[in-house]
């Protein structure tokens, strides 16, 4: 099997996976029970949430647990525009973010909150000057993703979060569902980042939202103790470990140079082709490349590749409709975001696999041209 999808989904690592399944066996009890089945279950949680702390450089108290990326988003969001409407109801967002932002988003709408979208350059990277032009004293929220999940654009979050901190009722949100082991992760200027486990190789499930001590929440879960009040829930003892063993691994092993040998290699061999165009640029992570095959329809070729053990995708896992967005306001062409295909790398893909798969994209490539 040839698997380039890792931004979709990972596959499960064996430590990972063993110390989920020694948790199951070992710390079965409920964690808010006060017999010592509980308490050694909660003290579980408590060891892993502090290791999860440390490594983000952020407080324990500040880590709120959810089901993944998709939750952690609507919680942000919605949380924060409920909490605060008081001050306004004004949100910038792009149109790089996750569908998971917009959904939130247009619910928002429909209660009255009004939505911008912060202007891009040609780049895809936020144009800041715009941003300084469209946030008002009535913007509560912005939510710009540090890593765009179908193309791969870094955005600047430093140049971002420092414009923002011109407006104190402003909060400032980050997905980072697909930048923990890209690129560096700096929480110090965010108030809110969502993260998800099943990204980098931990279990489907699992993930959360960073929230700065300081930052009030409306919950969307009522009712029922928790690790914190922000979400209720039983939490999840053997997730919540798995997650902060997954965690740690990939800030570790992760090896940004070898992906990008590999990246190159795949832009070298696609580039001889006069009808496909790479839209992932050098402002993305060398693990996302994004082309459009003008002709084909991307699941065709998904498909086509499928027989062959090569697994990529189109657009994002979780997108809807023929168009992409993001290729759409990067490239402003509907060819392009009509015909796009998403390749992912990790550190586990081989130069072998790089090379099988450039060699049936050709056969591919060359029956469905016919």
């Amino acid at each position: 099997m040839t698997y380039l999808d890792y931004s979709a989904t990972t596959p499960v690592d064996n430590e990972v996976l063993n110390t989920f399944l020694e948790v199951n066996k070992n710390y079965f009890g409920n964690p808010n029970s006060l017999h010592k089945l509980g308490v050694a279950a909660n003290s579980l949680i408590g060891a892993a949430t502090k290791q999860i702390a440390d490594l983000l450089n952020i407080k324990e108290k500040e880590i709120i647990y959810t089901s993944g990326s998709s939750e952690s988003n609507n919680m942000a969001i919605k949380g924060i525009a409920l909490k605060y409407q008081n001050r306004g109801k004004h949100i910038i967002t792009t149109e790089f973010e996750h569908s998971s932002i917009y959904g939130p988003l247009n619910y928002l709408q429909k209660l009255g909150f009004k939505v911008d979208f912060v202007k891009c350059d040609t780049n895809g990277i936020v144009d800041l000057e715009n941003l300084k032009k469209i946030l008002t004293d009535e913007t509560i929220l912005v939510s710009i993703c540090a890593v765009n999940s179908e193309i791969g654009l870094i955005q600047p979050l430093d140049k971002i979060s420092e414009i923002i901190k011109e407006y104190p009722k402003c909060f400032f949100h980050v997905d980072m569902t697909q930048a923990l082991g890209k690129i560096k992760i700096d929480l110090t200027d965010i108030d809110l980042a969502s993260f998800s486990a099943h990204k980098i190789y931990g279990i489907k499930g699992i993930g959360l939202l960073y929230k700065k001590e300081s930052v009030l929440l409306e919950p969307l879960i009522h009712g029922g103790k928790s690790t914190t009040v922000y979400r209720s829930g039983t939490p999840a003892t053997a997730l919540i470990a798995s997650f902060s063993k997954a965690i740690r691994l990939i800030l570790e092993n992760t090896d940004v140079d070898y992906v990008n040998k590999l990246n190159r290699k795949l832009k070298e061999g696609l580039s001889k082709y006069s009808d496909i165009f790479i839209n992932s640029n050098d402002y993305c992570v060398p693990h996302i490349l994004n082309i459009s095959v003008i002709g084909i329809k991307p699941e065709t070729m998904l498909h086509a590749l499928e027989k062959y053990d090569i697994y990529i995708s189109t657009q994002t896992a979780c997108s809807t409709g023929s168009v992409s967005r993001s290729v759409y306001a990067l490239t402003k062409n509907e060819n392009k975001s009509k015909s796009s295909l998403r390749i992912s790398l990790s550190h586990l893909t081989t130069e072998e696999e790089i090379d099988y798969f450039l060699e049936k994209f050709n056969v591919c490539y060359k029956e469905l041209k016919l």
